[in-house]
């Protein structure tokens, strides 16, 4: 990808989809970046929050699979021990570094199954390619990047999907890292991101932008939800506190895999679970209550 500013490419920097399918802010914003990168492809007009919802219970799972083909982590067992774990955990939230296109409804498949009834989305962000202007490929031609599954409280449930490119990027790295939400109307706002390998410095900058500009803008676009975080953000626990507001629940793997919520949801529970050699990270599962307390 070129060095253009951030918006003179909206279809790869920030898209914004409002979907039906079948199967508050983090801190106040110090930029303005954000709310020029992000494009409203589709929309509905944000609907007024209950004032006191009902406490609403999310297992959640985060997984990086070293999909691509291409790293040195890669087993090609990744995507079938990432549906185990879902049959076994039963997540009611997976968010997904590292893969292809393709892994995002292979998964699905396996989510919407064991939450039977209920209704399920999901949705897919590809890292960008500084040097072709495009998307970064995982070796078997799709798209490379990150994805998430939901489960959608109700069958009346509306969401939007958001996704973009991180405003700064490491220049001496082709791969330019993404980030992507699905805002549940009323309920949550789930994120996923992975945040530069390269370069300390510019993670913690992604980081930054992401709580400080990106979500709040969301929540101006959409009407505010409790944000839940979780992803691959290459930064250690005390390094994810200096990008996140006191006072907002945090929790991470031991090493580089971190769920950063808003200061409304409380987070319990936490644990890591093996992947089997399948990829070099294990899973980072956690319980989150927005609303209210951990039976």
């Amino acid at each position: 990808m070129s060095d253009d500013p951030p918006g003179d490419t909206p279809r790869r920097r920030s898209t914004t989809v409002t979907g039906r399918r079948a199967n508050g802010p983090f801190r106040a914003v110090r930029r303005a970046l954000a709310v020029g990168c992000l494009v409203v492809v589709a929309g509905v007009p944000a609907r007024p929050v209950p004032a006191s919802p009902a406490p609403t219970t999310l297992w959640v799972a985060q997984m990086n699979l070293c999909n691509s083909g291409r790293a040195a982590c890669y087993t090609g067992r990744a995507v079938p021990r990432a549906a185990e774990l879902i049959r076994a955990e039963r997540p009611d939230l997976v968010t997904l570094n590292e893969i292809c296109q393709d892994d995002v409804p292979r998964l699905e498949a396996v989510f919407a199954t064991v939450h039977g009834r209920a209704r399920v989305t999901s949705a897919f962000q590809a890292a960008g390619d500084r040097p072709s202007d495009a998307d970064t490929l995982c070796r078997n031609g799709q798209a490379y990047g990150i994805g998430l599954l939901t489960r959608l409280p109700s069958a009346g449930s509306r969401y939007t999907v958001h996704s973009g490119i991180h405003p700064t990027q490491d220049l001496a790295d082709p791969e330019e890292r993404p980030w992507l939400c699905v805002h549940v109307d009323g309920a949550f706002n789930a994120c996923t991101t992975h945040l530069a390998a390269t370069s300390h410095a510019v993670a913690l900058t992604q980081c930054g932008e992401l709580i400080d500009e990106i979500l709040p803008a969301i929540v101006r676009s959409t009407g505010y939800a409790p944000t839940v975080l979780s992803g691959d953000l290459n930064l250690r626990l005390d390094d994810v506190g200096a990008c996140a507001p006191p006072g907002h629940p945090r929790v991470g793997d031991g090493a580089v895999q971190h769920l950063v919520t808003s200061a409304d949801v409380t987070l319990c529970c936490a644990r890591s679970v093996g992947l089997g050699g399948a990829t070099d990270h294990p899973a980072l599962l956690a319980t989150l209550v927005v609303g209210g307390s951990p039976r």
